[in-house]
């Protein structure tokens, strides 16, 4: 199970490698574009593809260090290498963000005579089809492989995919007689650029901290309750190691059972969670009742 985790690791890195080539070649794109056809928007979503790139080079690089094995500063793996690289993009998005948009409100507030050539337009609408290809791709090798991170480099990719058709709508806008839509258009990219930042910044700081769905923490009592020879259930914890779950919880079992009979319900408990829920390890405490 341990080699399959490490395994899926490795396939999440061609998730990373793909979003990198396509927002390296778009934001190449869109920047010459962007200062040719003077679009504040398009510039605007350029920038934001070259933030794109490090957060995805900081997703390969925690995706990498997380298949590390175990060793003795880190006797639990490296497997939280990925949140942590998911928290350090969220970073660079939210300060790409602020400066998208300081630069919109400073260029609404100096004013706009021309609006931007009509390519702009079109090289948004081509940048959004191929970013949703992308997302598709992604989103169908996270399912499989079970990585939040991946994930999260799918919500990204789809977040750009609508960025760049809003930057294409309030182009084509700013073609009648309304070149104000244009630098307003790179402001919503701004706000949008900050709230995924936040999103990624949100999740990865609750799993850093040890956060856990109470929902499956209480789709795993119901679970463990129904296991032969567990009574009852005295505490229970769960927490996440990148994308893998980890369990902690306290049984209660009849106290005229000797301790072989009571590590066998332990070793059924683990198995049961471990083979049928997949989660990565288990450790369960034995208490009478």
């Amino acid at each position: 199970m341990e080699e399959e985790k490490y395994h899926n690791l490795k396939l999440g890195e061609r998730a990373a490698f793909i979003s990198i080539a396509a927002y390296i070649c778009l934001s190449v794109l869109k920047l010459t574009i962007g200062y040719v056809s003077d679009s504040a928007a398009l510039k605007a979503d350029g920038l934001n593809n070259t933030t794109d790139i490090i957060a995805s080079i900081a997703v390969l690089i925690g995706l990498r260090i997380s298949q590390r094995p175990p060793d003795k500063n880190h006797g639990y793996g490296h497997w939280k290498s990925e949140t942590i690289a998911s928290m350090v993009a969220s970073f660079i998005m939210a300060a790409v963000g602020l400066q998208v948009l300081l630069n919109a409100v400073s260029s609404m507030f100096d004013g706009v005579n021309e609006s931007p050539d009509i390519i702009a337009a079109y090289t948004g609408v081509f940048s959004g089809a191929a970013m949703y290809f992308v997302y598709r791709y992604n989103k169908k090798l996270a399912i499989k492989i079970n990585s939040k991170a991946v994930m999260a480099a799918a919500k990204d990719n789809i977040s750009d995919a609508w960025v760049s058709i809003g930057t294409a709508v309030g182009i084509f806008g700013s073609q009648l007689n309304m070149p104000w839509l244009d630098p307003l258009t790179a402001i919503v990219v701004g706000f949008l650029i900050c709230k995924t930042a936040w999103d990624i910044f949100v999740q990865a700081s609750h799993e850093l901290s040890d956060g856990f769905d109470e929902k499956k923490i209480k789709h795993y009592q119901d679970v463990i309750k129904n296991v032969d020879g567990v009574k009852g259930i005295k505490d229970i914890k769960g927490r996440s190691y990148g994308n893998n779950e980890v369990i902690d919880v306290v049984i209660l079992v009849n106290s005229k059972l000797d301790i072989k009979e009571a590590h066998d319900i332990a070793t059924h408990v683990e198995k049961v969670m471990m083979r049928d829920y997949g989660v990565y390890d288990v450790h369960v405490h034995v208490e009478p009742n």
